[in-house]
């Protein structure tokens, strides 16, 4: 049995969405959607642009609430619970722009994210090395996204697949229960894209994540459960090799020869 397979399909959802919907004026971004992932999946949420993945992350998140519905997260009710207060809980997201302090250096970049889940909203920031336990989370951190030979260098000077990868070891900074990834292989080269799918693959299982991607050979190798969106609504849920055989997603996204298994 694999390690995904060994999942518990009977544990209680991390993250539940019952009817959500969000409108701008009079446009529906998201329309009724429901949505259960469980503790330790791998998670896609597919489809083209405009079917509302970005939406529903940012409602997922708190970074703006539903106008309908119902979100849960590690079974509590956060409808309208904003999102440093989510993050406390134990999601954390990367964005599809770069959010990194690029005037900073990789180590920096990590210590400011370790540093951000575990004190108060606002406080002063100590950047000197001696500042020992953050300083050495840094640096595992580094370690773990394979930037340990970066530590010193400014994030601006990092290329893009490098930058990518620091997003997800800042992500990973707290501990999160759920790390949720927009686009995380946007722009990257395919060596960058292998290197960015191993990392993903190596997660700790006691992280559930749940990622937008429009690369579908980064998508359907990581997830083990895919949701489709169009026009705002879940059209199909199932594995990746369901979603490559449903002619549905072939017609609405993926087209003919889209998906290869090189």
């Amino acid at each position: 049995m694999t390690e995904a397979a060994a999942q518990p399909q009977s544990a209680e959802p991390i993250v539940r969405l019952r009817s959500v919907g969000r409108r701008f004026g009079g446009v529906h971004a998201v329309r009724d959607v429901d949505l259960d992932v469980r503790p330790g999946e791998r998670r896609a949420l597919l489809g083209p642009n405009g079917a509302g993945k970005t939406t529903l992350f940012n409602v997922i998140s708190g970074e703006f609430p539903p106008t309908g519905g119902r979100v849960e997260l590690f079974g509590q009710d956060v409808t309208t619970m904003p999102a440093r207060r989510r993050a406390k809980l134990g999601l954390t997201r990367t964005f599809q722009t770069s959010r990194l302090f690029l005037g900073l250096t990789v180590e920096d970049n990590l210590y400011l994210a370790a540093l951000g889940p575990r004190r108060g909203h606002l406080r002063a920031v100590r950047l000197q090395r001696r500042d020992g336990p953050l300083r050495e989370r840094a640096r595992e951190l580094a370690e773990r996204v394979g930037l340990e030979d970066q530590l010193g260098t400014t994030v601006g000077s990092l290329s893009h697949g490098e930058q990518r990868q620091l997003e997800v070891g800042m992500a990973r900074a707290g501990d999160p229960k759920v790390m949720m990834l927009d686009e995380p292989a946007a722009g990257l080269s395919r060596g960058e894209r292998v290197l960015l799918t191993d990392l993903l693959l190596g997660l700790d299982r006691s992280i559930t994540l749940i990622l937008i991607e429009h690369d579908m050979d980064v998508a359907l190798r990581v997830a083990e459960h895919v949701t489709m969106m169009h026009d705002g609504r879940v059209i199909v849920e199932g594995t990746p090799a369901e979603i490559r055989a449903n002619q549905l997603v072939h017609d609405l996204y993926l087209g003919s020869g889209h998906y290869s298994d090189e």
